[in-house]
């Protein structure tokens, strides 16, 4: 069961690097304004989480040979196809709302900063 709690964090974190690395490309590109690099950095951050919730929420349902969980899977660590459907959809599940905590997180601690900012600067927010 580790096995597939680690593949799944692999996979669906892999993916929310690349999402936190677009995020970071966009507030670098608005950098001459932190206040509005802040805000559309907390946005975005809102709305990979989500994304990662929708997913969450389709997981159990999504067929589980067709993620990439399974893929990376290796075979001797792989379940019965009797319970391969609840058990890699019970794993995605979790590891993608752990994942969308995490960019709520984020989101928070960027719209913080973008209001701290604003009061510092005395720029409308």
């Amino acid at each position: 069961m580790q096995a597939i709690e680690d593949a799944a964090y692999i996979s669906v974190g892999r993916g929310c690097g690349f999402a936190g690395l677009a995020v970071l490309c966009v507030m670098l590109g608005l950098s001459f304004e932190p206040v509005l690099a802040a805000q559309i950095g907390g946005v975005l951050c809102l709305a990979v989480a989500l994304i990662l919730l929708a997913y969450a929420y389709a997981a159990l349902k999504r067929n589980y040979k067709y993620t990439e969980l399974w893929l990376i899977l290796p075979k001797d660590h792989r379940p019965p196809e009797g319970i391969a459907q609840k058990v890699i959809g019970g794993a995605l599940r979790e590891t993608y709302l752990w994942f969308a905590r995490q960019a709520l997180l984020f989101a928070m601690g960027l719209l913080a900063a973008s209001l701290t900012l604003s009061l510092f600067l005395g720029v409308p927010s």
